[in-house]
């Protein structure tokens, strides 16, 4: 099995972490447990404090409140203690940090060692995605992925089950980060279509934003559905401009993982949407946050990458002139409604 380390202890890596330790340790087998020989897989902590505070206390109170640490799961915050050795690391921090932890991660990555980013979103100025961000700080050797799906890390969390799909340009990474990850409860697929996958992780973000203003607002689920729908038609248009398969969005990384995130409480994007319904603004709404929600900034960035490819995207536009340009809410979904009528296809597949 390939040896893992996961950095950052956001909800979502401290799953993943607790994941994978879990898997090593059922797999092992009793002898083996009962003589301290099973895998250790190592969780990465930015602040020395928080690190000793979860080594100590065996759980993520922060983020990952009553789910206990399994023994072979050690959380550090020397970085390259967590990836000396290692086969597979997890990135999982904030879209907008993963260039400065990729930059430190850099010198101390093993050459054998892949790195897959589990992080969705694109970053602010620069308009790339995180695998592409990796591309630029990583060694050249590097084999680079990401994972993306439906994963709402309370759910996984609590064992219920789940699936994903990894997606690297090396389809032999992707298969041994598919096999590293899977469980009898966290299914994963491969693919070689990143941009896809990243594409559809980041974009649903943005949609379900404004789900969340739509059901703050109470305009029903045939509007939900409908926004729901054209929120895919526009990230597979952009997505297919930046050279997807478009077929990638019918799968986990886009239809599932925007299921997901626009209908469950769980949900941060949504539930942002929701707040600022209620007449909140944003800088009030994260200010109070712990987690982030990645939809706002990538709401930016990729308009941005939508006009450097000439694609349309109606609903980003609105949603990024509602959280930061001061657009009322009702005005951005009359400012939809009222656009000229379209062929439903248009700009995939080849319709005019």
């Amino acid at each position: 099995m390939a040896g893992v380390a996961v950095l950052g202890t956001g909800a979502w890596g401290a799953t993943l972490a607790r994941l994978i330790a879990e898997e090593r340790a059922r797999a092992a087998g009793q002898a083996e447990r009962d003589a301290g020989l099973v895998e250790v897989v190592y969780l990465w902590e930015h602040h020395p404090e928080r690190a000793v505070a979860m080594e100590r206390e065996r759980e993520n109170q922060t983020y990952l409140p009553g789910y206990l640490f399994p023994p072979n799961l050690r959380v550090t915050s020397e970085l390259a203690e967590a990836v000396d050795g290692r086969d597979l690391t997890l990135l999982v921090t904030p879209s907008q940090r993963v260039r400065e932890h990729a930059r430190a991660l850099a010198p101390l990555l093993s050459p054998q060692c892949a790195v897959i980013c589990c992080s969705k979103g694109l970053e602010l100025g620069t308009k790339l995605r995180m695998s592409q961000v990796l591309r630029e700080e990583l060694p050249d050797q590097a084999q680079i992925g990401a994972l993306s799906g439906p994963n709402l890390a309370g759910e996984v969390a609590r064992g219920l089950p789940a699936a994903a799909v990894v997606a690297s340009t090396d389809l032999e990474t992707a298969e041994m980060a598919r096999a590293a990850l899977t469980t009898p409860r966290f299914r994963v697929y491969s693919s070689d279509d990143v941009v896809g996958v990243e594409l559809g992780g980041a974009l649903k973000n943005v949609v379900a934003i404004g789900i969340g203003v739509s059901d703050g607002l109470g305009y029903g689920d045939n509007a939900k559905a409908s926004f729901m729908t054209r929120g895919l038609a526009e990230i597979a248009r952009l997505a297919l401009a930046a050279g997807a398969n478009p077929l990638t969005l019918a799968g986990l990384a886009g239809l599932g993982d925007l299921i997901a995130t626009c209908s469950s409480p769980l949900s941060r994007n949504r539930t942002l949407g929701l707040e600022l319904a209620k007449g909140r603004s944003l800088d009030d709404v994260l200010a109070e946050r712990k987690t982030v929600a990645e939809g706002a900034p990538t709401a930016r960035a990729a308009l941005e990458l939508a006009r450097d490819l000439g694609v349309e995207m109606p609903i980003t536009e609105q949603i990024v002139q509602v959280l930061y340009e001061g657009k009322d809410m009702r005005e951005a979904v009359q400012s939809l409604m009222l656009r000229d009528p379209k062929h439903e296809l248009e700009g995939l597949g080849g319709v005019p």
